[in-house]
C-alpha cells in the first residue's frame, strides 16, 4: 500500500508519501517474512526572489526473518531436498519407528503432542523442516533509518547560483534470537541451556556540499559551468551484543532480559565503530551549439582516509561528445530516419571499498610464548603487512553510441562499450612463513568487460488504442587481464568435499567453473581395458562398468587434478528484456519479461558427505547396464571412480531462462463513478509477478548467476509467484 500527497503554489511546494509492505515467504511463513514501513516529506520554499530553501526527510522501518537461503548445510530447503522420503513428517504411531529415537525429553512435537519424524539415515545439520521451524520462532532482524537534508540556494546574479546542502543519516539496526532446548536428531540438538541474544547497532553519517553554477547563452552557444566541494563522514557509531543463558522459560513468547540471572549466565560485548571520511572537489561543463554539437565534461578530485598517506587522493575525469546530425542544414527531411544522434564518451571512476586501516599494520595479542623458565609470556605479532602505497581502484569506460528515431514510431539505440578496471583492491596470497594472520590488501589485478547494448522501441496510436513495445538486449564478455605478479590463477569458491570448483584465471571470466570433462560412461570391462596411455597402462584402473570416463585433458597419461579445465562461466553473456504496454479506452495492460543466457549454473542441492542423502530425479536415469545410458553414471556407495565427488561438466547446467516478471491489467472507472468515492480518478488493477519461467534448469530458480553466489545453487531460495489486487485513487 502506498499513499502520495502533493501540492503547493508559486511560493511553496510539498510532497508527502506513506507506504506499507508486508510479504510472507513461500517457505514457512512464520519464520520467513519481510515487512517495511516508509514515510517521506519533501518541501521547497521560495523565500525571496534570490533565496530558495528546502528539506527532505525520510523514515524507513524494516523487520524480517529469513531462512538459510543458499546454503547446503542445514535449513528447511536444503533439509527438504536431502532427507529421505521414507521418514514421516509427523509420527502418529511409535510402533512403526524405533521408539528409542523418540525418547529424548526435548524432542519437538506438533500441537497434538506427536513427535516430528527423525531420519535414521540422514543427520548432521539436516533436520525435519517442521521441527526446525520450532527452533527459529521469535527470531527477527530489524532496522530504523532516518534520512534528512536541508539546502539553501542563493541567486547571486541572473546567471550565477550558489547552493549549499547538509545531509545526514542515522541508522539503528539489530537482531534478536531465542534458542530453546531441543532435540532434532542425534547430531543436531541443544540439551544444555536455552539462550536469548540481542544485538543492537547504530551509525551516523553526514555530508556537506557546496556548488556554484554559472549558466548563460551567447548567441547559439549555451554554457552551464558548475564547481563544488564536498565533505563526507561515515561510520560514526557503536554496537553491543547481550546473551542470557539458562532462562527459566520454555518458549520464545516468554523470553525476556528481565529475569534475574547469575553473572555467569549474562554475557555482553560492545564495540565502537571506526570513523572514516572522504573529501571531494568537482567541476562540470555542459556546452552545446545550436543543439547540434554537445559536450559534457566532469572532473573529480577525491580523497579517502581509507588509503595510506602516499595515495589519499585520486583524479577522475570524464567527458562525452554528441552530434545531432538531424539538426544540420544538409539533413534531408524524410520519413525513414527522423532523428540521428551520434555520441561517445570516456570516463574514470574510483572505488575505495576496503575495511578501515587496510593500509596499516597492527600488533595483536594471542601469540603467547614461553621464556627460559617455562613461564608463559603474553605475546603480540603483526596482524598483516603494511601497505602505504594502497590507492584507488579505478574503472575506465569508453563507449560510442547512436540514437535514432525511424518511421516516426520506432526508436533504436546501439551502444558499444569497453570497461576496464585496474588496481583491483583485494587480499593477496602470501607464504605462511611471513608470519601474519591476515592476508594484506593490495592493488592487484585487472579485469575488462566489453560488449554492446541495444534498445529497440515502438509506439503507435489509433484513436482509442495505443500500443508501446520496448526491448533491450546486451552482450557482455568478461575477462581477467592480470593478477598479482607471478600468479596465473586464484582458487575461489569450493563445494563440500569437491574442494575448489571455481577459479579466477588470466584470460578467462571471473570465477569460472573449473573441473573435469567427462567422455561418457564405460559400458563394459573391455572399454575400460582399452582406455590406456601411450605406455599401455590403464588410465582408470579402479573403474567399473557404469563409471565416468575422465578426459586426460593434458595428455600426460594420468588422470589427476592436473586434468581439470575451464568448464564455463556463471556470468551471463546475454541479458534481454521486453515491455509491452497496451491501452484501449479505460483499459490498460502491461507485460514485462526478462532473461539471461550464455552461462552455467552448478546444481549442488545434494550433500555429498551423506551417503544416504536423497538424490534428485535425475538419478532415475542412472546407468543400470550396458547401453542404458552414456550420460549418467551408476550409483555406488564407495564411488572409487569419484563420479559424484569430482566437479565435472555433469554437474553444470545451462542457466538460460526467460521469465514473465510482471503482468498488470488495469481499468480506470468513469469520472462520475470515481467522484462517488470522493476521488478525481479511480483505477482498479490486478498484478501477477513471476507468473511463468521458461528454462531447462532443474533447480528451484535459474536466476542465480548474479551476486555473491556466482552461479552456485546450494538450495537457492526460489522467487514467489504472487497475484495482487489493488486500487489507485487520485484526490
Amino acid at each position: 500500500m502506498k499513499i502520495n500527497i502533493q501540492g503547493g503554489n508559486e511560493k511553496s511546494t510539498f510532497f508527502g508519501s506513506f507506504g506499507y509492505y508486508d510479504q510472507s515467504g513461500i517457505v514457512m511463513t512464520d519464520i520467513s517474512y519481510y515487512k517495511r514501513l516508509t514515510a517521506r516529506l519533501n518541501s521547497t520554499h521560495k523565500v525571496t526572489d534570490w533565496l530558495t530553501v528546502g528539506q527532505t526527510f525520510a523514515y524507513t522501518h524494516q523487520k524480517n526473518q529469513g531462512i538459510n537461503s543458499n546454503g547446503e548445510f542445514g535449513g528447511p530447503i536444503s533439509s527438504a531436498v536431502n532427507l529421505d522420503p521414507t521418514t514421516p513428517v509427523v509420527v502418529t504411531d511409535l510402533s512403526t519407528v524405533d521408539a528409542n529415537s523418540y525418547s529424548n525429553p526435548y524432542i519437538v512435537r506438533d500441537e497434538n503432542g506427536n513427535p516430528y519424524g527423525i531420519s535414521p539415515y540422514v543427520n548432521q545439520e539436516m533436520s525435519n523442516p517442521k521441527a526446525f521451524r520450532y527452533t527459529q520462532l521469535g527470531n527477527s532482524n530489524w532496522s530504523d533509518d532516518f534520512i534528512g537534508s536541508v539546502f539553501g540556494e542563493l541567486k547571486l546574479l541572473k546567471t550565477l547560483t550558489f547552493k549549499s546542502s547538509l545531509n545526514g543519516k542515522k541508522a539503528y539496526w539489530g537482531n534478536q534470537s531465542f534458542t530453546p532446548l531441543f532435540y532434532l536428531s542425534p547430531t543436531y540438538s541443544n540439551l544444555v541451556n536455552n539462550s536469548l541474544s540481542r544485538t543492537t547497532q547504530n551509525k551516523f553519517e553526514w555530508s556537506f556540499e557546496n556548488t556554484l553554477t554559472y549558466q548563460n547563452k551567447f548567441g547559439d552557444h549555451n554554457f552551464n559551468v558548475m564547481a563544488g566541494t564536498g565533505y563526507y563522514d561515515y561510520n560514526i557509531g557503536n554496537g553491543q551484543t547481550i546473551t542470557h543463558t539458562n532462562l527459566p522459560i520454555t518458549s520464545y513468547q516468554d523470553a525476556s532480559f528481565n529475569f534475574s540471572l547469575p553473572s555467569e549466565n549474562r554475557i555482553s560485548n560492545a564495540w565502537d565503530n571506526v570513523e572514516w571520511n572522504k573529501a571531494s572537489y568537482f567541476g562540470r561543463l555542459i556546452y552545446d551549439y545550436k543543439n547540434k554539437y554537445l559536450f559534457t565534461g566532469t572532473l573529480r578530485y577525491d580523497g579517502s582516509s581509507l588509503f595510506g598517506g602516499n595515495y589519499h587522493w585520486g583524479t577522475f575525469p570524464s567527458f562525452s561528445l554528441g552530434w545531432n546530425a538531424n539538426n544540420e542544414n544538409f539533413w534531408p527531411e524524410n520519413d525513414i530516419v527522423n532523428t540521428l544522434k551520434i555520441r561517445g564518451g570516456y570516463g574514470k571512476l574510483g572505488n575505495d571499498g576496503i575495511p578501515v586501516f587496510s593500509f596499516a599494520n597492527f600488533y595483536v595479542p594471542g601469540y603467547n610464548y614461553t621464556n627460559g623458565n617455562n613461564t608463559v609470556m603474553i605475546g603480540y605479532a603483526p596482524r598483516t603487512l603494511e601497505n602505504p602505497d594502497l590507492h584507488w581502484e579505478t574503472t575506465t569506460q569508453v563507449n560510442i553510441a547512436a540514437d535514432m528515431k525511424l518511421l516516426s514510431a520506432v526508436t533504436l539505440t546501439v551502444d558499444i562499450y569497453r570497461k576496464k578496471t585496474e588496481g583491483i583492491l583485494r587480499p593477496i596470497q602470501i607464504p605462511g612463513y611471513v608470519g601474519v594472520s591476515n592476508a594484506p590488501i593490495a592493488n592487484a589485478g585487472e579485469m575488462e568487460n566489453r560488449g554492446i547494448e541495444v534498445e529497440l522501441g515502438y509506439k503507435k496510436s489509433w484513436n482509442d488504442f495505443t500500443v508501446s513495445v520496448n526491448t533491450n538486449f546486451s552482450y557482455n564478455q568478461n575477462e581477467v587481464l592480470s593478477l598479482e605478479k607471478g600468479r596465473e590463477y586464484i582458487d575461489e569458491d569450493g563445494f563440500q568435499s569437491m574442494g575448489t570448483i571455481q577459479r579466477t584465471t588470466i584470460g578467462k571470466p571471473y570465477k569460472s567453473f573449473y573441473g573435469f570433462n567427462t567422455l561418457g560412461v564405460f559400458q563394459n570391462q573391455a572399454q575400460i581395458n582399452s582406455y590406456v596411455n601411450a605406455n599401455g597402462q590403464l588410465l582408470q584402473a579402479n573403474a567399473k562398468p557404469g563409471d565416468f570416463i575422465w578426459a586426460d585433458s593434458n595428455g600426460d597419461g594420468v588422470i589427476s587434478d592436473a586434468d581439470r579445465v575451464d568448464l564455463g562461466s556463471s556470468i551471463p553473456k546475454y541479458i534481454f528484456g521486453a515491455t509491452l504496454n497496451v491501452s484501449y479506452k479505460d483499459w490498460d495492460l502491461m507485460v514485462f519479461g526478462q532473461g539471461a543466457a550464455g552461462h552455467k549454473v552448478f546444481q549442488g542441492l545434494r550433500r555429498l558427505d551423506m551417503l544416504d542423502a536423497n538424490y534428485q530425479t535425475k538419478i532415475l536415469d542412472r546407468w543400470t547396464g550396458e547401453g542404458s545410458t552414456n550420460d549418467n553414471p551408476r550409483v555406488t556407495r564407495d564411488d572409487l571412480n569419484k563420479n559424484y565427488s569430482r566437479l565435472s561438466n555433469w554437474y553444470l547446467q545451462k542457466g538460460d531462462y526467460f521469465r514473465i516478471k510482471l503482468v498488470q491489467l488495469g481499468y480506470t472507472l468513469p469520472n462520475d463513478v470515481s467522484q462517488k468515492f470522493g476521488a478525481s480518478k479511480l483505477r482498479l488493477f490486478v498484478t501477477g509477478e513471476n507468473l511463468f519461467t521458461f528454462t531447462k534448469y532443474t533447480g528451484y530458480d535459474p536466476e542465480i548467476a548474479a551476486g555473491d553466489s556466482y552461479g552456485i545453487d546450494r538450495a537457492f531460495y526460489p522467487q514467489a509467484r504472487t497475484v495482487m489486487f489493488g486500487a489507485n485513487l487520485t484526490f
